[in-house]
């Protein structure tokens, strides 16, 4: 995929720091650019160790602040932080708005430059937007509670409200609990598949009453039913991978990771 100089100039700005996190592979147009961080790279210690960016987990708040600020180093300017629900509601951004309160929603989306749209995650799925033609970006929370409710759909449609046709977005699944670990109840498999056959092939038997989802399977597929069709990512598997990523599964008391999108200010 062409690489735009400004998300060539972030991934070496990474590499060259010596961290693992990650910056998308995907058909962003020529000033997007995106991240999402690993577990490596901050200070913070115990289960939470290193990079831990989330505030409420109970981890030391000059760590938190310290994890920050690393961040920091790579972004065009803070992140607004985002009181996350496991809901649908979509905040969009202007250059004005501010981290404090935080906005209640599970999703952002932004035109401004330098806006920087970001979701917290430790198992969940965070999936990015943007628009081809550069005008808007955005970014999702999609565990299962807010996918089976429709926080995907929700956040093309506020992309719609920017000005971007779901034709014309790309997006991107970043590291979520993969297929092979993600156990659950039929509680969570009815929520998907009740009056949706499709969603069905998603979920593999596994033990009596339990069953495998597929998140990045069900997200797919609901991307492509609301249009967007250039999905990549979706490689990664935050329980199987306890070096690199953060695991509420895993380990309940843990950190939390970040995936940000923005659109370059130069």
């Amino acid at each position: 995929m062409k690489k735009s100089p400004a998300s060539t100039r972030l991934r070496e700005a990474i590499a060259a720091a010596g961290l693992d996190w990650i910056v998308p592979d995907w058909d962003a147009p020529g000033d997007v650019c995106a991240l999402s961080t690993t577990r490596n790279g901050g200070v913070s210690g115990g289960n939470r160790a290193t990079l831990n960016l989330g505030r409420s987990v109970g981890d030391d708040v000059d760590a938190v602040a310290e994890n920050r600020r690393r961040l920091g180093k790579f972004l065009p300017a803070p992140p607004v932080w985002l009181h996350q629900t496991h809901g649908i509601d979509v905040a969009t951004l202007m250059a004005a708005t501010t981290a404090e309160p935080a906005p209640r929603a599970d999703a952002a989306v932004t035109r401004e430059r330098g806006v920087v749209c970001a979701v917290s995650t430790a198992d969940c799925l965070p999936v990015l937007f943007a628009d081809r033609r550069g005008s808007a970006v955005g970014v999702a929370h999609a565990g299962w509670r807010g996918l089976s409710s429709g926080v995907l759909e929700a956040t093309i449609k506020g992309m719609g409200h920017l000005g971007s046709d779901p034709a014309d977005l790309v997006a991107w699944l970043g590291p979520a609990i993969g297929p092979a670990r993600f156990e659950v109840g039929a509680d969570v498999r009815d929520r998907f598949c009740d009056g949706d056959s499709d969603a069905q092939s998603w979920f593999t038997p596994h033990v009596p009453g339990k069953w495998l989802a597929d998140l990045y399977g069900l997200a797919r597929m609901r991307l492509s039913r609301s249009g967007v069709r250039d999905v990549s990512g979706g490689g990664h598997c935050t329980h199987a991978d306890a070096a690199r990523f953060f695991s509420y599964r895993r380990e309940r008391d843990t950190g939390r990771m970040v995936t940000a999108v923005w659109r370059a200010v130069d």
